[in-house]
């Protein structure tokens, strides 16, 4: 009996070694499978590029690739050729850490797409913001974002220019006539009269002139009597007034 026992037990085990071993190897592949599938991913957004157009057809491509603890991408483009003159070429550098955002890890080829998408609104792919912060992470913080590094050749707005402005003449004051002050009259000494032989010095006589007196007439009681008549009475009555004012007069 203590035969068999043993033997069951050792049949017991070995089942549930073989089962444990199933059960690693089954959640080693699962492993090995994500690995895969996340190696394939960063295959397909490192390897392969993302192609667009900008608005006025320049044709570009994106291209990711790593530098140390930064994700770096360029942007590449040329433009149409216009007759036999060849189309323009650029492109710019961009560099971030998109990895510290969590959407970016599982779908990075997405987060490139939306990208992709703002840059072809451009007329030209190297003049749009200098930090792109795609739909999918765009709570996260600029570090986490692509931001401008570099271009080539290097964009230059042009600065308006400003008008070639004439030298100004220098101003001519205005010429005021000086003010002339009348010069003092100075006066002239008088000449003494020389006295003429065998006359003395004549004096001229002044006879004062007689003043104006102008004596008043007396007046008569009849002219006194009517120039009172004609101060208080009405005139109407002038002639009655006069007469009794000259009656008490006389």
């Amino acid at each position: 009996m203590r035969g068999r026992m043993r033997v069951l037990l050792l049949v017991l085990a070995a089942a549930v070694c073989v089962s444990n071993a199933q059960t690693n190897n089954s959640s080693n592949d699962n492993k090995q499978q994500q690995q895969q599938q996340q190696q394939q991913q960063q295959r397909s957004i490192w390897d392969e590029p993302i192609r667009f157009a900008t608005k006025t057809k320049d044709s570009c491509t994106m291209v990711v690739s790593g530098a140390g603890d930064y994700t770096r991408l360029r942007v590449s483009c040329k433009g149409p050729s216009q007759g036999q003159t060849p189309g323009r070429s650029y492109y710019c550098d961009f560099q971030g850490k998109p990895n510290l955002c969590r959407a970016y890890n599982l779908n990075p080829r997405h987060y490139f797409t939306q990208m992709m998408w703002e840059l072809r609104k451009l007329s030209h792919a190297c003049q749009g913001p200098k930090i792109y912060r795609p739909q999918m992470c765009k709570k996260y913080p600029d570090e986490a974002q692509m931001t401008f590094l570099a271009s080539w050749p290097k964009t230059t707005t042009p600065k308006p220019s400003r008008p070639v402005q004439e030298p100004r003449k220098p101003a001519v004051p205005a010429q005021t006539k000086p003010v002339t002050t009348p010069k003092p009259v100075k006066p002239q000494p008088q000449q003494p009269v020389k006295p003429q032989p065998g006359k003395g010095p004549q004096t001229k006589k002044t006879t004062p002139k007689p003043g104006k007196t102008t004596t008043r007439p007396m007046e008569q009681p009849d002219s006194k009597a009517s120039r009172i008549a004609s101060e208080y009475c009405w005139k109407s009555f002038h002639g009655i007034c006069t007469y009794f004012i000259s009656w008490f007069q006389n």
